[in-house]
């Protein structure tokens, strides 16, 4: 990737609702429209302020410190970044590459399917009209399922839909909470311990640091392959 230096002045953000950087996703996370929209992006107060903002006037000088700014040598930064969607099925953290999570959706019915109770496949989704196949990555990954809890009046977390595809498999499943997409560097990996006897040290490949708690680093390509014997 490219690294300029960064000669320009922000454009003027007082008069810009940013509630998303306080209470949104860059916040913390407790404006009540997260649980209709998922991501701030979705929001109209969002586009409203993206508007407001395109809208305004740029400084005098603007236009000659972006020209500056796109004048100077562009700094190749030899950092290998990847992303990764962090979500919690029961007690563990979890993460899968982005790549492979074409969507995070609501909790929605999820209607059994006759002579498919072997404990992965749920039963069928129904996301934005399409019928998706639902499975359960707890019974995969061998995480026990923990008893409901009672649901705090202002609590922020939800259950959700992971839509996840790699090649020809596209399927959805539940999770108790979805983070969302966080950023990381090739260096902040580790090893995951041979002595961890938990069931989803087969299916990790590293381990994340994380909001000091350990997030299992998913093998997608491993987990689909399971996935896809399961449908079958």
């Amino acid at each position: 990737m490219t690294d300029r230096p960064n000669t320009v002045r922000q454009l003027p953000l007082a008069v810009v609702h940013d509630c998303w950087n306080r209470i949104g996703v860059r916040g913390d996370r407790s404006c009540p429209e997260l649980e209709q929209h998922i991501h701030c992006r979705n929001c109209p107060v969002y586009s409203a302020g993206a508007a407001e903002l395109l809208d305004g006037d740029p400084p005098p000088d603007y236009l000659a410190e972006r020209t500056t700014h796109f004048a100077q040598p562009a700094h190749i930064v030899g950092v290998q970044r990847r992303s990764v969607v962090v979500f919690r099925v029961a007690s563990e953290w979890l993460s899968l590459a982005t790549s492979v999570v074409a969507e995070v959706a609501n909790l929605l019915p999820i209607h059994s399917l006759p002579h498919r109770q072997n404990g992965v496949v749920l039963g069928l989704a129904s996301v934005r009209g399409e019928l998706l196949v639902c499975l359960s990555l707890g019974q995969v990954l061998g995480v026990e399922s923990l008893p409901p809890a009672p649901r705090e009046p202002r609590s922020t977390v939800y259950q959700r839909l992971l839509v996840i595809r790699r090649d020809a498999v596209r399927v959805v499943c539940p999770v108790d909470e979805v983070h969302g997409i966080h950023h990381f560097q090739q260096r902040d990996l580790k090893e995951v311990p041979t002595t961890v006897a938990r069931a989803t040290v087969a299916y990790s490949t590293a381990l994340l640091s994380w909001r000091g708690r350990s997030v299992g680093v998913l093998d997608d390509e491993l987990v689909f392959y399971t996935l896809a014997r399961s449908l079958g």
